[in-house]
């Protein structure tokens, strides 16, 4: 398999590409091609890195990806649920423990769980939602 990130792309921790405006567009494509969509939920979108505590970059990525859901809301689609990938950082089973994509850093040795720069982020954003 060969992946190819488009020029100008940001990428992820791993060098995935993170576009946004491609979650924005599938979405108001799924609204447009099947009228009687029934309501969406966002499994499992995340971002993947070495776990440190200051992530800017799963920061930055959530603030671009719920964006881009709230203008397909705006848009008129029936979006009702995100859901982040991971709360913990946890066992992936392509890379074993070597990439963590959770909000809460978990040490594996002695189980302690802190909260990263993205957990409190989107706590924030949550409550601003009202």
């Amino acid at each position: 398999m060969r992946s190819v990130t488009p020029d100008g792309a940001a990428t992820s921790g791993l060098g995935w590409p993170m576009e946004p405006q491609g979650l924005h567009q599938t979405l108001l494509g799924l609204a447009r091609r099947y009228p009687a969509l029934p309501p969406i939920f966002i499994t499992e979108n995340g971002y993947g890195d070495d776990g440190t505590l200051d992530d800017t970059g799963r920061v930055d990525f959530l603030r671009d990806h719920l964006a881009a859901i709230r203008a397909a809301m705006t848009d008129g689609v029936d979006v009702r649920g995100y859901f982040c990938w991971s709360l913990l950082d946890n066992l992936e089973w392509a890379r074993g423990y070597a990439v963590r994509f959770g909000l809460v850093h978990v040490d594996y040795e002695t189980q302690a769980r802190t909260e990263k720069a993205s957990f409190h982020s989107l706590r924030e954003f949550i409550g601003k939602q009202g």
